[in-house]
């Protein structure tokens, strides 16, 4: 019988009872339970995402993965695209035990979410963002590089060098996000302060995403430079993979969340055009669609290989 790779032992594994530091990113109609159920039971951490703002069909999503894992899930909190005021109460009644907070003030939330019982990490794009989460309470960061795909700070910093430089500063744990897609990305991660990575465009491309073959087929074929940064003379910013409809708002002044378009169509009828791609960079070295625990497997087994040529390549002989 094959062996699974050794558990990883550290702040963010032990805190969220995770075998893996592997955590799928809350993308908006994509990360519900089929998805993040697989995550989880694969080792790694599955979020159920409210971006959607389809709180309704959300809550059933999370009613799923009851009956679909028996492994710790979480939510995340997207401030700025859900506008009920009762989403915190919403996702404390869910019975949910890790919450990440994104685009927007981490005051809002975390005291009252902290104060539930809850474990709180906030997504930041900046030092100044990570020093303010920090002042509110969370308890760790999601350190997101302007190399990821969805939705950006307008003055995007490069995960290598956004990275190190909020770790230098804080001590809480730092999942990083951003070109994040196996063991010698996260192993270059954890070099520079991580303790735990997350998978967005990879987990899109995943055989249990339910985006439309159509999307997942773009990623596979799209390289390294065929993403297009939306938006950035408003906030949030975009990364998105290029077509027709993403290029010709490259160069907008307007705010393009209203040339959107109709998400569905894209994420699920597989019309490339139907609105805007969220996609990252790291598409350019993702050549397979494949199962969410092959996925997780693979990392985990590169990561330990990655770690030991390192040792074997520069500690052998220095006296360590």
């Amino acid at each position: 019988m094959e062996q699974n790779p050794a558990p990883i032992e550290n702040r963010i594994t032990e805190s969220l009872g995770i075998d893996y530091p592997i955590i799928q990113a809350p993308m908006g109609w994509i990360a519900r339970s089929t998805l993040a159920s697989a995550v989880s039971n694969a080792g790694g951490l599955g979020i159920i995402e409210t971006s959607s703002g389809e709180l309704d069909n959300i809550r059933e999503e999370i009613r799923k993965m009851a009956d679909l894992t028996d492994k710790p899930f979480g939510v995340n909190i997207a401030q700025a695209f859900v506008r009920d005021p009762d989403i915190v109460q919403f996702v404390i009644d869910q019975g949910i035990r890790f919450v990440t907070t994104s685009a927007g003030n981490p005051m809002a939330y975390t005291a009252i979410l902290k104060e539930a019982g809850l474990t709180v990490y906030h997504v930041v794009p900046t030092l100044r963002g990570a020093r303010k989460a920090i002042e509110a309470g969370v308890d760790g960061l999601i350190v997101e590089g302007g190399e990821g795909g969805g939705f950006k700070n307008p003055d995007p910093v490069a995960l290598m060098v956004l990275l190190p430089l909020i770790r230098s500063k804080v001590d809480v744990p730092i999942v990083a996000a951003g070109g994040m897609l196996d063991g010698s990305t996260m192993a270059a991660a954890f070099a520079l302060g991580a303790e735990a990575i997350q998978m967005g465009t990879r987990m899109v491309s995943s055989l249990e995403s339910p985006v439309h073959e159509n999307w997942k087929r773009a990623i596979l074929d799209g390289g390294e430079t065929d993403t297009v940064f939306l938006n950035q003379r408003h906030s949030p910013a975009l990364r998105a993979l290029k077509t027709k409809r993403s290029i010709g708002l490259r160069f907008a002044e307007h705010n393009v969340f209203g040339d959107f378009g109709d998400p569905q169509k894209l994420y699920f009828g597989g019309d490339m055009e139907a609105a805007i791609a969220l996609t990252g960079q790291v598409q350019g070295r993702i050549e397979s669609i494949i199962p969410v625990t092959e996925i997780i497997k693979s990392c985990m087994e590169e990561f330990y290989q990655t770690v030991q040529a390192q040792a074997d390549a520069y500690l052998e002989g220095s006296g360590s």
